[in-house]
């Protein structure tokens, strides 16, 4: 009920307000049936703008940290979560993968719609990075199609860092769902799990138009860091100054 309110009477309209979403080819998100919709991730906002415009409900595996905060602002991000239909997944561990497959095929044994950032965590630059190969896993076990979804200039309405989005139009755009009956079977081989992962991200790319960087995120988050580490050490301990990345055509 309380999913039924944010989307159509609280969020909902506040979103299509601050951002004035462009909707393409939502046709292509069926009406019926357990599908999976597999999108890039640039932004915060990117959670809600999506549950917003389709029509049916969808379930987003989301990180466990946004509902284990402390204090009472904890308490209220974990409810208003849990409302807005997310499913708290650890990423964390060996199993951290294992625990958010299983997560995403009990949303998909019930029919249901399966949202999922391949890319496994928030673009830091606007770029497209590397899919983990969970959503093939999943597709595969389940029997079910991939929609791909490109959010475009959620990046510049809410980059990293900035709490509160601008004001600015942006563009939601689904391409045709793709089927990957021809693998049934075969979700137990690397190969083919890396295979229909880089088909799902090649039709993302196909949608944003973004850079692609074919390593994951995390591991190019996590190089910066080192760097910036390093470029400190460097300098003293100040912070060194950094040429600012040119914006994405």
């Amino acid at each position: 009920m309380f999913y039924l309110l944010l989307k159509h009477v609280i969020l909902g309209p506040l979103l299509r307000l601050m951002f004035r979403p462009r909707i393409e080819g939502l046709e292509h998100v069926p009406d019926g049936g357990a599908a999976i919709v597999a999108g890039n991730h640039l932004s915060f906002s990117d959670h809600f703008l999506m549950p917003a415009i389709i029509k049916r409900r969808i379930t987003f595996l989301a990180k466990a940290e946004y509902f284990t905060g402390p204090g009472l602002k904890g308490r209220l991000t974990a409810a208003f979560f849990r409302s807005a239909g997310q499913i708290p997944v650890d990423r964390s561990g060996k199993e951290a993968g294992q625990a958010a497959i299983r997560e995403g095929l009990g949303v998909l044994r019930k029919g249901e719609l399966l949202g999922i950032y391949p890319e496994g965590t928030r673009s830091h630059d606007g770029r497209l990075y590397k899919g983990k190969v969970g959503v093939a896993a999943m597709a595969l076990k389940a029997q079910v199609p991939v929609v791909p979804c490109a959010m475009i200039g959620t990046f510049e309405a809410q980059p990293p860092g900035r709490k509160f989005p601008k004001f600015k139009r942006v563009t939601i755009r689904f391409g045709e769902p793709l089927d990957f009956t021809r693998y049934v079977g075969m979700d137990g081989e690397k190969a083919v799990l890396r295979a229909v992962t880089d088909e799902i991200m090649y039709a993302i790319l196909g949608l944003s138009g973004q850079e692609y960087v074919d390593k994951y995120a995390a591991v190019v988050k996590a190089e910066e860091a080192a760097e910036a580490e390093r470029e400190r050490a460097a300098a003293g301990g100040k912070e060194p100054r950094r040429r600012p990345r040119m914006p994405l055509s």
